[in-house]
């Protein structure tokens, strides 16, 4: 496998994880400036063409507006791949690469990154052995604010809604039923603030609160149901990216092998994307 991207999520995660995994074989990492790895004692293929013909499999860690070309590419060349979220720069690219992968017979994971951590999957347990009505899911930071993730351009540009949304929308959209309608959404561009309620097909509604420019130490995560089955609440985000991503590696693994989708594949990018896209336009962005 080999890695496109060398900033810090590819670093502290991607890399990282695939170094460290028994089922992997890291061959090494692309980047459009070769400086980017100048510190890594790793190999950097020279182009995207050697990437390719080096590997059987792709990990992405750069922008969405760069990740959907080249991983059209990766798939064209028979390149099974792990996708960063957002899937795309926007809808119509999403669903480009979905028809590219779908056409190539390829199989893919989206880096729902916490849907990989065993803390919330005993949630998941929880909420589908009951009756559920109603959910929160609120995501608040200091990202924007300092830190490794400060200066990334896509994020400041997205906000929220593109960084932690796809994790927020994926997990209540799983925990009570596909979102088929954005009933209101709102965002306070100069503060990152942004509040929607969704509507799913189950007829429950989720609260959806997001923010990259909080000053919150830690960072808050809350996820929660509530109804005839009581109240199932998730905060817990202990379990390292790394260690999810390791589990996400396994899984990924035993798609490729056996020929079988995963649940968190690129039709899941694509249809959070399309939830995402339509808390923007009701937010009049």
């Amino acid at each position: 496998m080999a890695t496109v991207g060398a900033g810090p999520w590819a670093r502290e995660t991607h890399i990282a994880a695939l170094r460290a995994h028994p089922r992997v074989e890291f061959a090494g990492v692309w980047t459009r400036r070769p400086e980017a790895t100048a510190d890594l004692d790793i190999p950097r293929f020279d182009s995207v063409e050697a990437m390719l013909d080096a590997c059987d499999a792709v990990t992405f860690a750069v922008p969405p507006q760069a990740q959907a070309g080249l991983a059209v590419r990766a798939a064209g060349a028979g390149k099974h791949l792990i996708l960063d979220k957002p899937i795309a720069g926007d809808v119509a690219e999403a669903e480009d690469l979905v028809a590219a992968i779908t056409e190539a017979g390829v199989r893919s994971v989206v880096t729902f990154t916490r849907r990989f951590a065993p803390e919330t999957r005993r949630f998941l347990d929880a909420v589908d052995a009951g009756t559920f009505s109603g959910g929160l899911g609120c995501w608040l930071s200091g990202a924007l604010l300092g830190g490794r993730y400060s200066g990334s351009r896509w994020r400041a540009d997205g906000g929220a809604l593109l960084d932690v949304g796809p994790h927020v929308v994926d997990l209540m959209d799983r925990a009570l039923g596909p979102v088929v309608d954005v009933v209101t959404a709102d965002v306070d561009r100069d503060t990152d603030t942004w509040s929607a309620t969704l509507a799913h097909e189950s007829g429950a509604r989720t609260a959806v609160q997001l923010s990259l420019r909080v000053p919150a130490r830690p960072t808050v995560s809350q996820f929660r149901v509530h109804g005839p089955g009581g109240v199932v609440e998730l905060t817990d985000r202990s379990t390292s990216s790394p260690d999810c991503f390791a589990v996400l590696i396994d899984e990924f693994v035993d798609a490729v092998e056996t020929g079988t989708d995963h649940p968190c594949d690129a039709d899941r990018g694509l249809h959070i994307q399309r939830i995402l896209a339509d808390v923007a336009t009701a937010a009049g962005v």
